[in-house]
């Protein structure tokens, strides 16, 4: 749980940068740029004799769903959303990976759905405050492919890595984030806005550290870290971002003034229930699950 735990603090970081530095970049090309910087950081440790060509083209798929997929309308979300409200209608990912899981094994565990449920209380807890109304729902709309898109590719990936478990992840996981940047591409291709394409020298370092860090090596740890851990885990673990992003958004990326001792305790409030969400998973847990 430990690579969990550390990509969430570094992710926590990412949606108040894009949503104070890239809101106004074409998001189809930031999303493909990320992509390729991160490919680009892992090429050099690929080691294509351990796959073939079978396995090479299986990884690229699945990162084209889990990265290419979720970026694309991750990134395309922030034109209708704050970088607050994208952390938060990211809450119901746990429970995709929860249902996603027991499809592929053919069988549904209760623990780790309450587990699910208890983080996708937590999260909702923080932020969800009064009806959302306008554009907002398609920025939802776009969260929940993206949801469903990140949970199929962690549970994918962790399923072909324990059906591979000599090969080691980072001689492999090149292609993974190649296919996300093919996918993306092609979405760029046809429906990039030049008029969003002008990227300043501020905004091409957030794209760098986006894609160097946040996707390289962000990615890299997070999908071993699921391999590491029982369903449960990593479906809570989907949420741990949540109150981190929210903390700073607000109080590094300056997204709100002030906060209120009533936000302060709702913040807590949820926190309490993603970690008791991580509790519940880890209990009796078997990371074979």
């Amino acid at each position: 749980m430990i690579y969990l735990a550390i990509v969430s603090v570094l992710w926590a970081f990412s949606f108040g940068l894009i949503g104070s530095k890239l809101s106004n970049v074409d998001a189809f090309f930031v999303a493909t740029m990320r992509l390729s910087f991160a490919t680009l950081v892992l090429l050099p440790f690929f080691r294509p004799k351990l796959l073939g060509g079978k396995n090479c083209f299986l990884l690229c798929i699945y990162g084209s769903i889990q990265f290419g997929l979720m970026y694309t309308c991750y990134m395309k979300a922030y034109q209708f959303l704050p970088s607050h409200l994208v952390a938060l209608f990211s809450i119901f990912t746990p429970m995709y990976v929860v249902f996603i899981h027991s499809i592929r094994q053919y069988k549904f565990s209760p623990r780790y759905l309450l587990a699910a449920t208890f983080s996708v209380i937590g999260a909702a807890i923080i932020k969800v405050q009064g009806t959302p109304s306008g554009d907002i729902w398609l920025g939802f709309a776009l969260m929940q492919v993206a949801g469903i898109s990140f949970a199929y590719g962690q549970i994918a990936y962790r399923d072909w890595k324990r059906s591979h478990p000599f090969i080691d992840d980072l001689a492999v996981f090149s292609m993974l984030t190649l296919g996300g940047a093919l996918c993306a591409g092609a979405f760029s291709l046809f429906f990039s806005n030049t008029e969003y394409l002008v990227v300043s020298a501020t905004q091409w370092q957030a794209i760098l550290y986006l894609g160097c860090i946040a996707s390289g090596l962000g990615f890299f740890l997070w999908n071993k870290g699921a391999t590491l851990s029982n369903a449960g885990e990593l479906a809570a673990f989907n949420n741990a971002v949540v109150p981190l992003a929210v903390i700073v958004s607000l109080f590094i990326f300056k997204e709100s003034q002030s906060l209120a001792l009533e936000d302060l305790f709702r913040l807590l409030t949820g926190g309490f229930f993603v970690v008791t969400a991580v509790i519940i998973a880890v209990k009796k847990g078997s990371v074979s699950e």
